[in-house]
């Protein structure tokens, strides 16, 4: 069930994550703060998401919180629903990532995407805004974890790398 691609996405998503979260450690707390409301606006999006692909409210007037999480909190906040997605983009039948889910933005207006289109969007708008965030980091001097499929790919499969 599921697809391995969208498995490993989601895989590639939780470990780049932590590895922001790694770096970010060692940057001075005033000149973290505008990443981690970066990488919240990131999770705050993946939870109304996955509220959406549970049929369930969100509770959320916006995509990201008035106030700014500490990093050890949004690291275990982001932790526990990065499994959530890999869980479910394992387990979910092509008939489920096929069907079509009305929700609600959070600016009021309607909309319907597929939950395959729904875990898409989970990726893309992940990857967008960490590419933001490592730029950031890259201002302050600091080397950005590699944020690339391929890289997770040959770390978590390091045989793709031997000859075939």
């Amino acid at each position: 069930m599921g697809t391995p691609l969208l498995q490993s996405l989601f895989r590639q998503k939780a470990a780049i994550t932590e590895e922001f979260f790694v770096v970010l450690e060692t940057v001075a707390a005033d000149d973290r703060v505008a990443p981690i409301r970066l990488l919240n606006h990131i999770h705050v999006v993946d939870r109304i998401f996955a509220a959406h692909l549970r049929g369930e409210p969100h509770g959320y007037t916006a995509t990201n919180t008035p106030e700014t999480p500490t990093l050890d909190a949004l690291r275990a906040a982001t932790l526990d629903t990065n499994r959530w997605f890999v869980e479910q983009a394992g387990t979910l039948t092509p008939a489920q990532l096929a069907e079509t889910v009305a929700f609600t933005f959070t600016d009021g207006q309607r909309g319907r995407m597929s939950r395959e289109e729904m875990l898409a969007h989970v990726i893309t708008h992940g990857s967008y805004h960490r590419g933001e965030v490592g730029q950031m980091l890259k201002r302050l001097s600091v080397a950005p974890p590699r944020d690339l499929f391929t890289a997770y790919l040959h770390r978590a499969e390091p045989q793709r790398r031997e000859p075939a």
